[in-house]
């Protein structure tokens, strides 16, 4: 595929062959993403805030609408993170995300409750992640991108060696690179024209989408820590 080669020139790592990739991208009906340096380099405020970029929103927004397209379904989104974050809540919200599970230090219960909520099967997501605390989800996802840092040669190693993602991208979180896996996505779809001519001229097409996306109302789960028990006697 002509289009692949932009994403190689830009530093891009494919895991597998195009069509391998094809098959599974298009058995791919809900997208789930970590935050931290997903959507950001990863450094947060005194608050534990980190911010997120209208770029990978609109890259976001697109894939959604691609997926639409092909199963005339809303797909299922939604952040899982370890750590509570106002931003990634805001960015939820006005994304109409479907949930944000914070405050998940081992997050494949926020995903077994994903599937279970949607009626999904783990090969029917694609899962966007960076570092170790998301390898768990990443082995059972259908489609995993690791958002590249240069900083973490080792966990790269370590995914591609026991076949925890699929691609790689050329650009870091901090850069965009949530938009760089998103259009991937889109090309090996083969909807990415088409989501574009879409987007443009506002068509009704995007419209019906918009409408069925706006009306989705966030869901936070905060995950609570059970209180120790109280000494005997009191």
């Amino acid at each position: 595929m002509e289009a692949l080669k932009h994403f190689k020139e830009r530093g891009g790592s494919f895991l597998k062959a195009p069509d391998v990739l094809r098959r599974q991208v298009g058995g791919i009906k809900a997208v789930l993403f970590d935050w931290d340096g997903v959507f950001n380099e990863g450094f947060k405020d005194l608050e534990g805030g980190s911010p997120f970029s209208e770029v990978d929103s609109m890259g976001i927004n697109m894939l959604r609408f691609g997926l639409w397209s092909a199963h005339r379904r809303n797909p299922p989104a939604a952040i899982i993170t370890g750590q509570r974050n106002p931003y990634a809540v805001r960015f939820g919200e006005r994304e109409h995300l479907h949930q944000v599970y914070m405050g998940f230090a081992n997050k494949p219960e926020a995903f077994k409750e994903f599937l279970r909520i949607h009626g999904l099967q783990a090969r029917e997501v694609a899962f966007f992640f960076d570092d170790i605390l998301d390898l768990p989800i990443a082995k059972q996802c259908g489609f995993r991108v690791l958002i590249g840092h240069t900083a973490s040669p080792m966990m790269e190693l370590y995914a591609r060696t026991n076949g925890d993602a699929d691609y790689v991208t050329g650009s870091s979180g901090g850069a965009h690179g949530l938009r760089e896996a998103c259009e991937l996505m889109l090309v090996l779809l083969g909807r990415w024209n088409d989501v574009v001519d879409q987007r443009q001229a506002y068509s009704e097409t995007y419209q019906r989408y918009l409408k069925e996306r706006d009306s989705v109302r966030t869901e936070v789960q905060r995950f609570e820590r059970e209180a120790p028990a109280p000494p005997a006697g009191q």
